[in-house]
């Protein structure tokens, strides 16, 4: 053999074999020495033999000729070559699905009563199985009629869909539920009170994960490198025939990997099922030497939340009570009376049982703990926070700069859209009008996420949740990218653009809110300001970053792909910062508490302004104001370059660095805001925001030249506080309804959707510097909210901050509690 032929062969073969083994070791552990196969066995050997097959076909394609270059293929073995191919790429998915169902059914039997983990693992369940179906018809259709995948030559009329491209546009999905098979056992194993040898064998055993993530990765450079290495022969990565482009070269180790990644996932999911086999042969490496003093210490159970449990004095002459029985129909296994290994390991499932961690029923020891305290896996005592309405400024500091870390990511992510989806329009000469489709689809995302997911994730389950949703929506968004660029597809780009502004829409309907109550009320805006701040340097950052060093050499197809690992970078620390919630104490606040909180100044927020409570009227005006502003916001970012290529044509400096001074000023302007509402009221700031976009909007239109360009600028310094305080004004008095209004501010943003088009049809018509009259116009309709502030007293008294207000906490001195939703 030659070429890639024995490397191929020799891994596939190595690592298929050392899954088969692993197979036959599970059935050996769950037949003979528990007595019991359970579905996600009958699962296991579904995928394995869907593996067999798959791997089968790779040895016999390699045989005939995978590895080689075409012209080293006898042109007779190019038939059963094709047809051995076609059929790995048919079993490639199935196997996967299988695999991938059996580990998440197995983790459906760990535990019975966490409600957030056993739905987390029907939704994985789900999209795995509508993503495997949907993934084997379309391999199964590859070729249109479908034996022209068998032919060596493609006839007149018949089409084919390259198999790389479609791997590369797969792997997202496949990426997204290995990692949700990563994460998803964690809070069960975290919460286990174990000795610790078995505790570290436990991490061991699912740590296996990582190895299969980080397959699937290389997996994916593989497929990356021969679909870019094949672009550089043809002009594009779809092909009508590519059995005739080197197609045996290029895609043996991208095959090659496929399988590995199968049989790795086959591995991964047969090892945390091998401990009673380990223990009835090994029972020492199982047991701890101190397992006496565990065992006659520890009180019994199955559940896996922690209860608390008064211990007896254990002195001379005391025999420790048994165990109460287990009632978990995983755990009471059923004994085989034949079986030769019975008599042998029946002491050894008892005394399983009596470990917490039992053949099939992973659960933890009851153990003694204060009611208000949680253990993460026995060395971290995290206890539930107190109430953020409750924390003084010293005391805000820490989750509030945890909360600033999300505003400098998505920041990141705004800069990174911009520039990608200029690079994008170049490369696929979209008019200005898909380019202004692309820019509407990230703020439409905002209509949806907010009122359909943040308002009920937040009012039901907290900021923490809320956090984590939009986060993993977030970086499901990032990881859509990536068949976008592999496929040049518009439309793939604006569900991309759609998924992460729902996703960043869910984040800001919790992350502004939390800003804005965790700490003292007086600070609320200043907080927000800087955060917001924060946010900016990262869109600045972001953008230089994209356009001077990762996407500066983004010029055709095969470039844009490269773009793919930046947005896998985004997506995994999504999910890694996602867990991380999961295990930090963020404070909440309840309905309850934000109502209490209202009430202190209940005659100023129940007044009346023309028959309406004026804390409503805020509210409503405050959501018109938002629009309006995020509207001009967007007309004015999506006009400027063409602005200042109008107005001052001979300028020096290319139309990016006007863009990239422009953000550096917007970013300065929210720290000055921040330290001018040290000695303002919010709504005197507010509207002299207002007074100086509208101003400057209109000079705009005045003037030419450097003169222009200095207004525009301008511009970017009055807008720049504008949003954070007019969220921290609307959201005063608000009580029991807090959380739904900050629903309707975050979805408020989506008015950056719709207005872009209205300016560009203007200055279509009359020129870029009269069509300015529609952003003039726009933060107009906005400065109506900063008006009526600033000239009914009623609403003056509502909305400025009093000195030392704070949550006084009548009803629930030690605030340690969970949001407990309410209707509104």
């Amino acid at each position: 053999m030659e070429g890639r032929q024995p490397i191929v062969l020799g891994v596939s073969i190595s690592i298929f074999v050392l899954a088969s083994a692993f197979v036959i070791l599970r059935f050996v552990s769950h037949f003979f020495v528990v007595g019991r196969i359970w579905l996600h066995d009958y699962l296991m050997l579904v995928a394995w033999v869907l593996d067999f097959g798959l791997s089968f076909s790779l040895f016999y394609a390699a045989q005939r000729g995978l590895g080689l270059h075409s012209r080293n293929i006898p042109p007779e073995n190019n038939p059963s070559l094709n047809r051995a191919n076609y059929a790995f790429t048919v079993l490639y998915n199935p196997a996967l699905m299988a695999v991938k169902s059996s580990i998440l059914v197995f983790y459906l039997t760990l535990t019975q009563r966490e409600k957030f983990f056993r739905w987390a693992n029907y939704v994985t369940l789900l999209v795995t199985g509508l993503a495997g179906l949907v993934l084997t018809f379309v391999y199964v259709f590859q070729c249109r009629p479908v034996d022209s995948a068998f032919l060596s030559t493609i006839p007149p009329g018949a089409r084919c869909t390259d198999i790389l491209t479609l791997y590369l546009t797969s792997a997202p999905v496949n990426i997204a539920t290995d990692l949700a098979i990563l994460f998803l056992p964690i809070p069960i194993i975290t919460k286990l009170h174990l000795p610790r040898k078995q505790k570290i064998i436990l991490i061991i055993t699912f740590g296996f994960g990582f190895f299969a993530t980080a397959v699937d990765v290389v997996r994916v450079a593989f497929l990356q490198q021969a679909a870019t290495s094949r672009q550089m022969r043809i002009e594009a990565i779809h092909l009508s025939n590519y059995q005739t482009i080197d197609f045996s070269w290029y895609a043996s180790l991208s095959f090659m990997w496929s399988a590995v990644e199968v049989n790795s996932l086959v591995i991964c999911g047969c090892v945390p099922t091998l401990k009673p086999l380990i223990a009835s042969m090994l029972p020492t490496l199982i047991r701890d030497t101190d397992e006496a003093t565990h065992d006659r210490n520890a009180s019994y159970g199955t559940s896996s939340i922690s209860t608390t449990i008064e211990r007896p004095v254990v002195g001379r002459g005391y025999t420790p009570p048994p165990p109460p029985p287990v009632h978990d129909s995983l755990v009471d296994i059923p004994r085989r009376p034949n079986s030769q290994l019975f008599t042998n390991i029946s002491s050894f499932l008892d005394r399983l049982r009596r470990d917490g961690l039992d053949a099939e029923a992973v659960t933890s020891h009851n153990r003694v703990s204060h009611p208000q305290e949680r253990t993460f896996s026995n060395f971290v005592n995290l206890r539930n926070p107190e109430c953020m309405l409750k924390l003084n400024n010293k005391e805000s500091i820490l989750p509030n700069v945890l909360i600033t870390l999300l505003f400098f990511m998505w920041g990141f992510a705004y800069g990174f859209l911009g520039v990608l989806n200029t690079q994008f329009q170049i490369i696929v000469q979209l008019n200005v009008w898909q380019s202004l489709g692309l820019h509407g689809a990230y703020f439409g995302g905002y209509a949806i996420g907010p009122l359909l997911i943040g308002r009920t994730v937040l009012k039901g389950w907290g900021f923490k949740s809320t956090f984590m949703t939009g986060l993993c929506i977030y970086g499901l968004g990032a990881l859509i990218f990536w068949p976008s660029a592999v496929l040049i597809s518009y439309v793939g780009f604006i569900i991309s653009n759609i998924v992460v502004g729902c996703g960043l829409g869910v984040l800001e309907t919790a992350a502004n809110p939390f800003l804005a109550l965790c700490g003292p009320l007086e600070n609320a805006e200043i907080r927000l300001n800087l955060s917001q701040g924060v946010q900016a340097i990262g869109s600045v950052l972001s953008e230089l970053l994209a356009q001077r060093v990762l996407f500066k050499r983004v010029k055709d197809v095969a470039s844009l792909v490269d773009v793919q690992w930046t947005y896998l970078g985004i997506a995994l620390f999504d999910a890694l910062l996602a867990a991380a919630f999961f295990y930090l104490p963020v404070p909440e606040a309840s309905d309850e508490d934000l109502q209490e909180l209202a009430d202190q100044r209940r005659e100023d927020n129940k007044t009346k302004v023309a028959g309406m409570p004026v804390v409503w009227l805020t509210a409503g005006l405050g959501v018109w104001s938002q629009f309006f502003y995020v509207a001009g916001q967007e007309v004015f970012s999506t006009s400027l370059i063409p602005f200042v290529i109008a107005a001052h044509p001979k300028s020096p400096l290319t139309p990016f660095s006007f863009l990239t001074i422009g953000h550096v000023v917007f970013a300065a302007g929210r720290f000055l805001t921040a330290f001018s509402l040290l000695i303002l009221k919010p709504r005197w700031t507010l509207l002299i925001s207002y007074m100086g976009m509208i101003v400057f909007s209109v000079l705009c239109m005045k003037t030419t030249g450097v003169t222009a360009v200095a207004m525009s600028m301008m511009i970017y310094l009055f807008e720049s506080g504008a949003f954070s305080t007019i969220f921290a004004i609307s959201l005063r008095g608000a009580g029991r309804h807090t959380k739904t209004i900050a629903s309707f501010l975050a979805a408020a943003i989506c008015g950056g959707a719709f207005f872009p088009f209205a300016r560009q049809s203007l200055s279509l018509a009359r020129g870029e510097s009269f069509s300015f009259v529609v952003l003039a116009a726009l933060f107009s309709a906005g400065a109506f909210f900063p008006v009526y502030l600033n000239l009914v007293m009623a609403a003056k008294k509502q909305v400025d901050p009093v000195p030392n207000e704070h949550f006084r906490c009548r009803r629930h001195p030690h605030c340690h509690h969970q949001n407990h939703p309410s209707s509104d």
